[in-house]
């Protein structure tokens, strides 16, 4: 385990020892990985979407008996019980919450008064302005080649606008898998980098070895961006599952549709109730439509079925485009170790070009 050989505004504000953050990854950013990320000096990320209230709390207790180094959770700012996550992590002292999408002001305040740091994920300069202006400590900003609900604009674009737009530190995703990528995103300004497949495809991460295997079989080619799995882009393997998605209808995916939504009831275990005030508080924060928001409630079991049980035939298998050049299985601790090293080492041969 390396010593610190790059600090940014992101390690003194998180208190972590490189500049490396393992994104919240729905079924697969569990304990193990987000321990394993934090003993190499990285902040992992909880994913707590797919989790119950009572799940995420043995989910941070096991963390904080693997590590005593900092780690966060990501939450779902729309989700109905999001103020009672807040005053969980609040209770708990979990370091960072992030969020895929904007938190209330309050949210932020309070989690702000108990010393959380706030770091909100963003897909435009216009919604870190907002963010920051409610009181965010930083942001992260993903852009079209990262893994997951993503849009279109590329991280080479996207980012700059970003670091324009505000003066809290800014973490950036999509496309980085190598000390290479955290070097060139330092160049630009950020002060850190997110990765998600990457650390999908480590030693410590729970995803079944065949889902593994076939993740390492892809090319640059092996990613596909589509609305058909829950109404909003989300880019994943191309796989003939998902392949037979994009050639279907909508009255043909109608069956599976529903009896994807019960199957999450089930294992939410939310009442139709709690899944109404969900959907509505979805409506409101995206603009989805009743369409959409019943597709939306397929994906964590379609996701869990490749990423949990190892189904590749019928799962849906979320995946950025680094995938392409990704063809090993390294603990956290090589790759963290072997990113930071390798970054400092371009940064340090940038400095010749300089007259």
């Amino acid at each position: 385990m390396i010593a610190q050989l790059i600090r940014t505004p992101f390690t003194e504000l998180t208190g972590v020892r490189h500049p490396v953050v393992q994104t919240g990854m729905g079924w697969v950013s569990g304990p193990r990985l987000v321990s394993g990320t934090a003993n190499a000096g990285g902040l992992g990320i909880l994913a707590s979407a797919t989790m119950t209230l009572e799940e995420l709390e043995r989910a941070i207790v096991e963390v904080k008996a693997r590590t005593d180094q900092p780690f966060g959770v990501n939450l779902r700012a729309d989700a109905g019980d999001a103020a009672d996550r807040c005053d969980l992590l609040i209770r708990l002292g979990v370091k960072v919450a992030s969020f895929a999408l904007a938190p209330t002001r309050d949210l932020i305040a309070r989690l702000k008064d108990h010393g959380v740091v706030v770091l909100p994920s963003v897909g435009a300069a216009r919604h870190a302005e907002k963010v920051a202006a409610w009181g965010a400590d930083a942001v992260m900003v993903q852009g079209g080649e990262g893994g997951g609900h993503t849009g279109p604009v590329p991280t080479t674009l996207l980012l700059p606008t970003v670091l324009d737009a505000v003066d809290i530190p800014v973490v950036a995703a999509g496309g980085f898998f190598d000390g290479r990528g955290l070097a060139a995103a330092l160049s630009y300004g950020a002060a850190g980098v997110g990765m998600g497949t990457r650390f999908l495809l480590t030693q410590d991460s729970a995803v079944p070895q065949a889902v593994k295997d076939l993740y390492l079989q892809q090319d640059l080619t092996g990613t596909v961006v589509t609305a058909k799995v829950d109404g909003m882009p989300h880019r994943m393997l191309r796989t003939a599952f998902v392949e037979e998605l994009e050639e279907s209808g909508s009255l043909r995916r109608l069956g599976p549709t529903l009896r994807r939504t019960l199957e999450f009831k089930r294992t939410s275990a939310m009442s139709w109730r709690e899944l109404a005030q969900d959907g509505r508080a979805m409506r409101r924060s995206q603009g989805r439509t009743l369409a959409q928001m019943t597709l939306a409630a397929n994906t964590p079991v379609m996701l869990r079925a490749g990423l949990v049980e190892g189904d590749t035939g019928a799962g849906v298998l979320a995946s950025g485009q680094v995938v392409g050049v990704i063809d090993d299985l390294p603990t956290c601790e090589e790759l963290v170790d072997r990113i930071v090293t390798r970054a400092d080492a371009e940064l340090r041969r940038s400095r010749d070009y300089l007259l």
